[in-house]
């Protein structure tokens, strides 16, 4: 007995995955990895109570490649000393009702540094990302507006800390 024709459509689905899988070779398309750093060893050299600069030290960590020092000869034997300049959470008044309420805020998280050699010599100048989010406010609601404002701070705080980890990436020699 013969099993069932095969049809047109069963004989072009293979075809019709290697050329999408073809086309997407050809684009340049490639998934996210790790970056590949051209040191070894960092120390960050931030205020203890900074949750940006603990973030970053775990993100850093976290990869592998790169081994965080943390002591205090850190800073003469690391490869590369980066220095937070400035780690500051701003919280403004963007708009107020007719009758002087606050109805927006604006929500700013600064992070300032710089990337150097123990010997001092500058591998990225002093530099400086800014996130900004705007927040509604109502009276009424002021405990989930905390909470989402401390979210907000999270998320630009994660974010901060991607565009650091592509900045260590860009450095090609020490």
């Amino acid at each position: 007995m013969r099993g069932a024709p095969i049809s047109r459509r069963q004989c072009l689905r293979p075809v019709a995955v290697a050329a999408a899988a073809a086309g997407l070779s050809a684009c340049g398309f490639k998934l996210r990895q790790a970056p590949d750093y051209v040191f070894n060893t960092i120390y960050v050299q931030a205020a203890e109570s900074s949750s940006l600069a603990n973030e970053l030290k775990r993100t850093i960590a976290a990869g592998g490649k790169v081994t965080v020092r943390n002591d205090a000869l850190g800073l003469t034997q690391a490869d590369v000393v980066l220095v937070v300049i400035l780690d500051q959470r701003v919280k403004s008044v963007a708009t107020r009702s007719s009758a002087g309420q606050v109805q927006e805020f604006t929500l700013t998280s600064r992070f300032k540094f710089r990337l150097r050699t123990p010997a001092g010599e500058e591998l990225i100048p002093d530099s400086e990302i800014v996130q900004r989010r705007e927040i509604s406010y109502s009276e009424t609601e002021a405990l989930g507006k905390d909470a989402e404002e401390a979210l907000l701070y999270r998320n630009m705080q994660t974010d901060i800390v991607q565009q650091v980890m592509r900045r260590l990436a860009s450095v090609k020699e020490i």
